[in-house]
């Protein structure tokens, strides 16, 4: 009976932590697939600000498909890069921020929600007018 009443707790914070770490992979997962398409969303896009909307909706749209619910997601865009002249390699790089829910799993010590975050780039064709 005493082995039950300290192994079932702790056995029990054992499978809530492994949910969580699986939580957390899979969410890195999709903010990296999210980021990398806002970066190749922005870089075939004609003008910084027409970059700046398909990047959002890309990454908006990418996360959605993964089925990742963010309490709170933010892209951040990078578009120096298409003032750079014609000839001069230049890139878009997309940071993705995404807080994931951990609270419903009740883990002693773990936060409320884990902040993931990635940053891609894509290349901005050589040649192309800018």
């Amino acid at each position: 009976m005493i082995e039950a009443v300290i192994g079932i707790p702790a056995f029990m914070l054992f499978i809530g932590l492994i949910i969580a770490a699986g939580r957390f992979t899979i969410a890195q997962h999709s903010v990296e697939s999210a980021a990398n398409a806002a970066a190749r969303a922005a870089s075939i896009s004609r003008t910084q600000e027409q970059a700046q909307g398909a990047a959002s909706s890309s990454a908006a749209t990418t996360l959605n498909n993964q089925g990742l619910k963010c309490s709170s997601k933010s892209v951040s865009v990078d578009t120096t890069g298409f003032a750079a002249p014609v000839g001069t390699p230049a890139r878009v790089t997309a940071t993705v921020t995404c807080q994931v829910q951990v609270a419903d799993l009740a883990v002693p010590g773990l936060p409320g929600t884990l902040s993931v975050e990635a940053t891609m780039a894509s290349a901005i064709d050589t040649y192309r007018e800018r």
